[in-house]
């Protein structure tokens, strides 16, 4: 007996828009013999499907389990329905009016069979630096509106020639409704300009490129999200010229390698959770450590052990690449500090003095994204940039907000987050807050996410430090503002991360922060959960000589440490020794970052920093280099005791002894200085679990960033019974703050 025909109305949400969903469904309802019809709904994607209830099932079940590679699909909702009596499946056009659900797909990375096609000489898009289908190809980057059709994209001024027409409207075609797709007929095209003039001809302009590549020049290129500047990785002469010119004097370069893999394995240490990493959709910088000191010039990465490493994701860099034949320094393209340059123009201007050449397209650049950077950490990825094919990364919350937030974040590393209802958006890297031009992003992608995400604020979130870059752009916004405290905001986000964790103990180590008592933090403790947060332990205090300029001259930090300890430092002008004796321009710190730039300064490989968190950079990869040979007495005891306060404070005093004896190598000073202050966060946590019972421990804050350190706090926590939680989704630097404010503030308003 024939089993009777039903109908059933499909709901699904999540990243199904841009990765080729609508297709998949046709495909899927003809493979299994579903009459209806699919269509776009600003977000969703809603499914009228009729046949035998045991086949409709079925395809129900196969819409989540069988989706492309790139999509993340949610089923909704499955309710019955009216039958209609369809006679076949049908794709209708988008839905515009219906209740927005929107979920913005990140850029992807050229997939395996585009990459077939490009290097097809055969293929009519042999060699075209554009090629893309529904399941790769630029999103973010080009997408001015949702729903996401090509109308609503800027490739919306390059119309189809009939060749594409026929593919873009064939649903059985891994290009029906790509909608960035092009060729060389009727799709965007390369330039290439330098001193002589103008060349148009993508062969030709491409073949000029790598001819100033590899006679060391520096060609600015313009990518999915913005601008790189790129050179010969291998070309000492190149490195230092680009780094002379930028000017970059020692921040590590990021390298792109060829797809084959060759020279990569050959130049790095590549673990089989890295090479994933790398190979993944997102496509990201992966930091790695060098394997033959030989492949790369020693310019790269200046006195560390560790490359920022990439793979080709567009196919102009793959044909760059693979006509280069060797890897590439991929900077990004901005002056230093500030957001990615987008514009064919004002890149052109802007980076005149740095680059030789220019290789523009004419596909517009709707919003930057920058490259997005990984760590691997105790065997498992850690973002510290969210960036391209990251970002914007959208978050499930617990608990709906109270109204539409704009979380602004913090003033280095900047990244905002947009959350309503039971949603939150973390932007992509926008940078730090010092320049013009990056306040003016942070206000366009403001506006921008909650333009595509049909989305207005209500309320701004903001950090509790009065002095930072947007807090003009808040005060004229007119919305009302609630403020967060910093390393609250850093907890509540890794608190986020492991929601049956109900008590916390959470150590939030960076370099500055403004505490509740108006000195800096960075040194912290906390015991509690969201909305109730208790600073249980910290590092003791010491008084920064010159305040800010701290974070670029480590040896600020180390003068402090020893006049606070009644020592000498000969190194210091005794001008500066009597302004902090008499506390002027000398804030309060209990800052582990600071600490960290200390003991660089004091062992001797960085005395003043040409970047953020360079010091730090320096130690580890010194410590990580010497092999422990001892199990006791690797490093001082800091003593605990409480100060006045009830805080739990360690002393980092017994450190300078060690610090200073040069009896010891660079190398074992530095392992030591790890180990002691990995063994001290140990035994904080041992004191607040005797006095709070709580075992779970969390580590948050751009010091731990710091593998190494990272490693040997794990241990020892786990040695001492507690259950450790690094963050693993989101940035533990200041990237993750804006998502951290906004959990902090639900948290209070629940």
């Amino acid at each position: 007996m024939t089993e009777p025909e039903a109908a059933c109305r499909l709901l699904l949400s999540g990243q199904v828009q841009g990765v080729g969903y609508r297709p998949f469904v046709y495909r899927l309802a003809h493979q299994m013999g579903i009459k209806g019809w699919v269509q776009n709904a600003t977000g969703a994607v809603a499914i009228h499907a009729e046949g035998p209830q045991a086949a409709l099932a079925a395809f129900a079940h196969s819409l989540v389990e069988q989706a492309p590679a790139i999509a993340r699909p949610r089923l909704i909702s499955e309710t019955p329905a009216a039958f209609e009596g369809h006679v076949g499946f049908a794709i209708l056009a988008s839905d515009g009016g219906a209740e927005p659900d929107i979920h913005v797909p990140p850029d992807y990375f050229t997939c395996d069979d585009c990459l077939r096609e490009l290097r097809d000489p055969a293929d009519r898009r042999h060699g075209y630096a554009f090629i893309n289908c529904t399941q790769c190809g630029p999103r973010y980057t080009l997408i001015t509106a949702l729903p996401y059709d090509r109308p609503n994209t800027s490739m919306a001024g390059f119309p189809l020639c009939p060749d594409c027409r026929k593919e873009y409207e064939d649903p059985l075609n891994r290009r029906f409704h790509a909608e960035p797709v092009a060729c060389p007929v009727c799709g965007p095209h390369l330039d290439f300009v330098d001193a002589q003039g103008k060349l148009t001809g993508d062969e030709a302009t491409l073949a000029a490129a790598v001819a100033v590549l590899k006679a060391g020049g520096i060609v600015a290129v313009k990518g999915v999200g913005g601008y790189h500047l790129m050179c010969d990785a291998a070309n000492d002469r190149a490195v230092a010229e680009l780094r002379r010119r930028k000017p970059r004097p020692a921040k590590p370069l990021a390298v792109m390698f060829p797809a084959d893999g060759g020279l990569l394995a050959r130049s790095v240490h590549l673990a089989p959770e890295a090479e994933a990493l790398l190979k993944s959709p997102a496509r990201p910088i992966v930091l790695l450590a060098v394997a033959d000191p030989h492949v790369l010039s020693s310019l790269i990465a200046p006195g560390l052990a560790e490359v920022g490493c990439l793979l080709p994701y567009s196919p102009l860099h793959h044909l760059l690449l693979e006509r280069f034949g060797g890897p590439l320094v991929a900077t990004s393209g901005n002056i230093s500090g500030e957001p990615v340059l987008t514009d064919n123009e004002e890149a052109q201007t802007r980076l005149a003095a740095i680059a030789d050449a220019f290789l523009h397209h004419d596909r517009p650049i709707v919003r930057p994204a920058d490259d997005a950077v990984f760590r691997v950490i105790a065997g498992k990825p850690r973002p510290i940039r969210l960036g391209r094919g990251v970002a914007p990364l959208e978050l499930d919350l617990a608990e709906p907000v109270p109204e539409p937030l704009l979380a602004l974040g913090s003033h280095m590393k900047n990244a905002i987050c947009l959350a309503w209802g039971r949603r939150a958006v973390i932007s992509p890297h926008i940078g730090e807050l010092g320049a013009p031009r990056s306040l003016e992003t942070l206000a366009r992608v403001a506006e921008d996410l909650q333009q595509l995400y049909r989305v207005r604020a209500t309320r701004l979130l903001l950090d509790g430090h009065p002095g930072y870059g947007y807090r003009q752009w808040a005060r004229d916004s007119g919305l009302p503002t609630a403020e967060v405290w910093h390393h609250q905001a850093h907890a509540s986000a890794l608190a986020w991360e492991v929601p049956e964790v109900k008590d916390w103990i959470v150590f939030t180590w960076d370099g500055v922060g403004l505490g509740e008592d108006g000195t800096i933090w960075g040194g912290e403790a906390f015991t509690g959960a969201p909305g109730r947060w208790h600073r249980a332990a910290s590092l003791r205090s010491f008084r920064l000589p010159g305040g800010d300029k701290a974070g670029r001259q480590p040896w600020r930090s180390a003068a402090a440490l020893l006049w606070e300890a009644g020592r000498p430092a000969a190194f210091a002008p005794d001008l500066l020794r009597q302004a902090w004796e008499r506390g002027i321009n000398s804030p309060a710190s209990s800052a582990a970052g600071r600490l960290f730039d200390a003991a660089a300064a004091l062992i001797g490989v960085c005395s003043q920093a040409s970047f953020e968190g360079e010091g730090p950079m320096r130690l580890e990869a010194l410590a990580a280099g010497h092999i422990q040979t001892t199990t006791a007495g690797a490093g001082p005891a800091l003593p605990l005791a409480r100060d006045a306060t009830g805080v739990w404070r360690a002393d980092w005093a017994p450190l300078l002894a060690m610090l200073t004896d040069e009896s010891l190598t660079q190398g074992e000073r530095a392992r030591h200085f790890h180990q002691a202050m990995a063994d001290s966060l140990v035994d904080q946590a041992v004191r607040l679990r005797e006095e709070t019972g709580v075992a779970d421990v969390g580590l948050t804050g751009g010091v731990f960033q710091n593998r190494l350190l990272t490693e040997l706090a794990l241990a020892g926590l786990a040695a001492a019974g507690f259950h450790v939680h690094p963050g693993e989704r989101i940035p533990v630097n200041d990237a993750g703050v804006s998502f951290g404010q906004i959990i902090e503030y639900l948290a209070r308003h629940e």
